[in-house]
């Protein structure tokens, strides 16, 4: 019971510190944020891997990684700190809600589950033909299991 208020509550925690990322629809640059960023600063690959304490040829690697998603956090926090930027990392889920979320997986689930018995049974001829009800059912089941609120 302790655990499911405290799994509540960081739900709730977590939903009201993603709210404002959810209207965000940024999408990286091509040649990505660091090439982006440097050239709006009017910063050349030189000085940034003087900043870095690093070659040109690496900044320019790092650049290209970044581009083809082969970078890592710490070189994507390393880089912004160089470029006076902080690095905003976070996963912010396509439902409205980590609730709706949990139970969007749990009726997906239960379709699976309960198309699987239908279909058995249909072959004995004894399906119940009321699958909406059966998937609602099942996905209460599994919610149950995994109970945000």
């Amino acid at each position: 019971m302790l655990l499911d208020q405290f799994r509540q509550l960081r739900s709730q925690q977590l939903d009201r510190a993603l709210s404002p990322l959810r209207s965000l629809e940024l999408a990286r640059p091509p040649k990505g944020w660091i090439r982006a960023i440097r050239e709006a600063l009017g910063v050349s690959s030189a000085e940034l891997a003087r900043r870095m304490r690093t070659n040109r040829a690496l900044v320019m690697q790092q650049e290209k990684a970044e581009a083809e998603d082969r970078i890592t956090l710490k070189s994507l926090r390393a880089y912004a700190n160089a470029l006076d930027c902080d690095l905003a990392y976070a996963f912010v889920p396509r439902a409205e809600t980590l609730q709706e979320l949990v139970h969007a997986h749990a009726r997906a689930a239960a379709k699976a589950n309960v198309l699987g018995v239908e279909h058995s049974m249909a072959l004995e001829n004894q399906a119940s033909g009321n699958l909406e009800e059966a998937i609602e059912a099942e996905t209460e089941r599994l919610t149950g299991k995994r109970k945000l609120k």
